[in-house]
């Protein structure tokens, strides 16, 4: 038997409670920001937050995101990739290695 994808599992989710309808662009957004924010809150008086609940916050950004990368076409493996070369770019090992400098202040 196949081992069923995340990408699978949301979908199904998703389709099993008829929930695609509310999930535009500019709410999924919004979502990863609300849910972000819950994950801030998990180390807002500590910086040893419970991590089983840091878990299921990022669980819930990174649902979010999976969400909105399907819903504008997008392939979250290849965005982050390309982003990765970008960034590469900014802030090449020579000048960045162990900084945690702006790239324009490289």
């Amino acid at each position: 038997m196949a081992e069923t994808s995340v990408h699978d599992e949301i979908a199904a989710f998703v389709a099993e409670r008829d929930w695609a309808q509310f999930h535009s662009p500019e709410n999924l957004a919004k979502s990863i920001s609300i849910e972000a924010a819950e994950l801030l809150e998990c180390f807002q008086w500590t910086p040893d937050a419970d991590i089983e609940r840091v878990r299921e916050e990022l669980a819930d950004v990174l649902t979010y995101c999976f969400l909105l990368a399907e819903r504008i076409g997008a392939d979250p493996n290849q965005i982050v990739l390309d982003k990765l070369t970008v960034t590469k770019k900014k802030y090449p090992v020579s000048k960045a290695r162990g900084r945690s400098t702006k790239y324009d202040a490289l």
